[in-house]
């Protein structure tokens, strides 16, 4: 972030300045004290198990060069710079916006049900190949998260991706108008979040609020293949492009295929044809990076530069990353999961070049609602018709993915386990060299203990080999 100062601080957020000085410059924003860098601003919160008020004092130890307060009854050294604000989230979308009104430049949103992350780093490095682009870090995407990532944004940067997400209704409209992008980027409409948001038609309309703080002549970028996308897409009131596989995208792959266990396919455009192999595993990967060269193509980068930028993505740890443990070989995405990404996983498994056996380790999946059971069956039945013989289910959700693989497939070996020391017992007991092992579940499943355990680590964690 270019240096604020507390007087602009004071007009963002409409606070008052108990001590200080006015012209004291703050370099970044600060949430957790435990991070607080010579210079920056701390923003305290109050949570259900602590409250950020009481780490002002050593904020400033640390370095702060300002902090917010929801109270006066604080103590803190005299003469260092303290604002009092009234809601310290309203304060950090306050500046967030203030501070995105300073830039000028072309900012990028990203949302979707699945492939949010992915897509977002292959538009940036897309971006790249013809703007000096920001590197956002870490995976800050609501209405918190998107105030600080704008704070890493600098003005010599000529253009930004933001990835932008939400779990319930009015989220995207607020930090839509935080981010105010200039286009737009929507993967797909899962059921990620249904259990508070109910449906996938109201999924789509709160998703497709992106556009809020969008400009009239803004940019829609909009999987074709969605059918709520095609749905709700048309009538948004912005200039649109469609990507995908159907023949009426204006962004078309054609001839997708793997090959060493990577993504090939061709980018049909305007009756041109141009060859992408992409550096990930995953025939899903072939929308995130369709979506990346469309984005910015429409907004001036010639597509085979854009294409050589996409294809140097290799992805992220913990999302279909390749990896060994304890001799194993291992294809670990067990950073999150919903329905439509272990569904592509399992496909990515099914597909890879494998001289042993395919074995897939599956977890619970969270925030379903109602009909989680159903969702977990029918993930279970997608599974059963894959080239995958081996199944270790950990969770009791995880049972109905059991119960749909074996009716679906009733030659499928399917294991039960309600902990990760269990069944990583039962992996090592079953699993050989030549073989290929998928762990995909909902992140508060903490498969990467299996990794740890498999390696040897007691502690359950395990260095990437």
């Amino acid at each position: 972030m270019d240096r604020m100062t507390i007087k602009e601080i004071l007009e963002a957020t409409g606070g008052r300045l108990l001590q200080g000085a006015e012209e004291t410059p703050v370099n970044h924003l600060v949430i957790d004290s435990r991070k607080i860098e010579e210079g920056d601003l701390f923003i305290p919160f109050r949570g259900e198990r602590t409250d950020g008020h009481r780490f002002l004092s050593a904020a400033f130890a640390s370095g702060a060069a300002a902090c917010l307060t929801e109270t006066d009854q604080v103590q803190v050294p005299a003469g260092k710079p303290l604002v009092l604000i009234g809601d310290s989230r309203k304060a950090l979308q306050d500046i967030g916006a203030y501070y995105r009104r300073r830039l000028s430049l072309i900012m990028v949103g990203v949302t979707g049900s699945v492939g949010k992350t992915s897509t977002r780093e292959m538009v940036s490095r897309a971006l790249a190949a013809g703007f000096r682009v920001c590197g956002t870090h870490g995976n800050y995407n609501g209405q918190l998260g998107v105030p600080m990532t704008l704070s890493q944004i600098g003005t010599e940067n000529e253009a930004a991706v933001l990835e932008m997400g939400m779990s319930l209704p009015g989220e995207m409209g607020i930090i839509s108008q935080i981010a105010r992008v200039d286009a737009a980027v929507v993967t797909n409409i899962g059921i990620s979040h249904i259990e508070s948001l109910g449906s996938r038609d109201r999924i789509c309309q709160e998703k497709l609020h992106i556009t809020d703080g969008m400009k009239t002549d803004g940019l829609l970028i909009l999987n074709g293949d969605d059918d709520m996308l095609r749905k709700y897409g048309p009538e948004q009131p912005f200039r649109k492009v469609w990507y995908g596989m159907g023949e009426n995208c204006d962004y078309r792959a054609v001839e997708v295929h793997t090959e060493e266990n990577r993504a090939v396919f061709h980018i049909l455009r305007n009756g041109r044809q141009i060859p992408v192999r992409l550096g990930v595993p995953g025939i899903h990967n072939v929308m995130n990076g369709l979506a990346a060269v469309a984005a910015a193509c429409e907004l001036g980068v010639p597509m085979e530069q854009a294409v050589a930028a996409v294809e140097g993505f290799q992805g992220f740890p913990r999302r279909l990353e390749l990896l060994k443990a304890g001799g194993l070989n291992l294809v670990d995405d067990s950073y999150n999961a919903c329905p439509d990404s272990m569904k592509a996983a399992l496909q990515v498994l099914s597909s890879m070049d494998c001289r042993g056996k395919r074995i897939a380790v599956l977890a619970d999946m969270w925030e379903l609602g109602p009909d989680s059971p159903l969702f977990h069956y029918e993930t279970g039945a997608f599974g059963g018709s894959l080239n995958i013989g081996e199944y270790l289910m950990i969770g009791e959700r995880a049972r109905e993915i059991g119960r749909g693989v074996e009716e679906t497939c009733p030659k499928a070996r399917v294991q039960y386990f309600m902990d990760n020391a269990s069944a990583a017992k039962a992996l090592k007991a079953i699993a050989e060299p030549e073989d290929l092992i998928l762990l995909k579940g909902s992140n508060g499943m903490h498969l990467n203990e299996i990794i740890g355990i498999l390696a040897g680590g007691a502690d359950g964690t395990c260095p990437r080999e």
